[in-house]
């Protein structure tokens, strides 16, 4: 068994610089996070045009992500059998073809049908960004590659409900075609920058062979992954989106608080993202998700006991940090296991599916747990999901590889 691993003294992983292919997808997330923030703050205001009641506008909100949970191991098998390229391409082409399409429904269910296979796309150009960046990011910088792609996405999420709010004073439609334009672009460079050599094996090298599943749940640090995955999932995109901005209204009866508080936890997140990931590539991935899984339950659990203002916005930007702690360390982690030797298409696919399952299943819970016996038990039960996500991580071997090594998972 090999256990934690530690790197020579040689290049530090700082010095070493990011493959212009990858800027060329951290620059696509940042177009493609624009993008989607331009439809999410009209979406339920769209739906609701069809004069449709509120859990009819949610159904749309949420059939967007059930899509792509139940097509994520589709998408891996794409990847794997066709690569990452095609498969990414595609995946932005049938989103903006989705998102164009909605712009001109003419029924809710048109709108329900549309938006939902979008997801479809969705899924195929997340994971296949995914395996692209185990494929061409070094080892030794996995975790700044992973942290700068989800500060790209981040930042670019931030600013476009900005823009799509004024978009939305032109017509509830226009923000969807400009989502469609905003992928078009982003399909276009990636495709013309990614279309070199580099991304192909040379003629005479043997294909990768894909890294079975059962292979990869077989690694105690790739099952630690699929459980932070999904708790994850489950604070910082479900209930932190859906349920904090609630509370923050019901408690404090001002919607402008609802605003803040989710600002200061994406603004916990970035400023987090710009040290965790050299951190990841320096110490280990797997401190850096535990303690991030201890940070986001105390910033999550405590929220629901707090009736003071101040104290609700702290908790909400600690809560962002935990997030930035978590993201890099078990992305990298299963960078680590898979390596650039073997494709991974269904082993990241399933790890995307354990994040986007905790994210729609972890809003419906705690929101009948908020009904029953209030916002305290509910935030107290999101806690726990964090707190038992550890015990996995617990049990994990690191997996950094050391400088003078090849790039290999640690084996059990």
């Amino acid at each position: 068994m090999r256990g934690t691993t530690r790197r020579s003294s040689t290049t530090p992983p700082e010095r070493i610089p990011i493959p212009g292919e990858l800027k060329v997808l951290i620059g696509s997330a940042f177009v493609i996070a624009i993008g989607f923030g331009l439809v999410s703050p009209v979406l339920p205001a769209y739906a609701r045009s069809f004069d449709v009641g509120v859990a009819a506008a949610s159904l749309v909100v949420s059939a967007f992500a059930f899509f792509r949970l139940v097509f994520a191991p589709a998408g891996g098998a794409l990847v794997t059998r066709l690569g990452e390229r095609p498969v990414y391409l595609t995946g932005l082409l049938v989103v903006a073809a989705s998102s164009l399409a909605t712009a001109f429904a003419q029924s809710y269910t048109q709108l329900l049908v549309l938006r939902g296979l979008g997801g479809i796309g969705s899924t195929m150009f997340t994971v296949s960004a995914l395996a692209l960046l185990v494929r061409l990011a070094p080892p030794t910088i996995r975790g700044r590659v992973s942290s700068a792609y989800a500060s790209s996405f981040l930042v670019g999420g931030m600013l476009g409900p900005v823009f799509g709010g004024a978009l939305a004073t032109f017509g509830l439609r226009l923000p969807f075609v400009a989502y469609a334009v905003a992928l078009v672009l982003a399909a276009a460079v990636v495709g013309f920058r990614l279309s070199g050599a580099a991304l192909r094996p040379p003629v005479d090298a043997p294909p990768r062979p894909p890294m079975p599943l059962r292979d990869a749940l077989a690694h105690p640090t790739y099952r630690a992954c699929l459980a932070s995955a999904f708790a994850n999932g489950w604070c910082n995109f479900g209930v932190r989106v859906a349920i904090l901005p609630q509370f923050a209204v019901a408690v404090h009866d001002e919607t402008w608080v609802a605003g803040v508080s989710l600002a200061l936890a994406a603004a916990g997140t970035a400023a987090t993202l710009q040290v965790a990931g050299r951190v990841a590539d320096r110490t280990g991935r797997r401190p850096l998700v535990l303690v991030g899984l201890v940070v986001t339950a105390l910033g999550l659990g405590l929220i629901g006991l707090s009736g003071d203002l101040l104290v609700l916005l702290v908790l909400s930007a600690v809560s962002g940090v935990g997030a930035g702690l978590v993201n890099p360390g078990q992305q990298a982690a299963v960078a680590d296991v898979v390596t650039a030797e073997r494709s991974g298409g269904t082993v990241l696919s399933t790890f995307q599916m354990a994040q986007d399952a905790g994210a729609i299943g972890g809003p419906i819970l705690v929101g009948v747990v908020a009904d029953q016996v209030g916002y305290g038990w509910a935030f107290a039960t999101t806690a726990a999901v964090s707190l038992v996500a550890l015990l996995p991580w617990l049990r994990a071997p690191e997996t950094l590889p050391r400088a003078d090594e090849p790039a290999g998972p640690a084996t059990a």
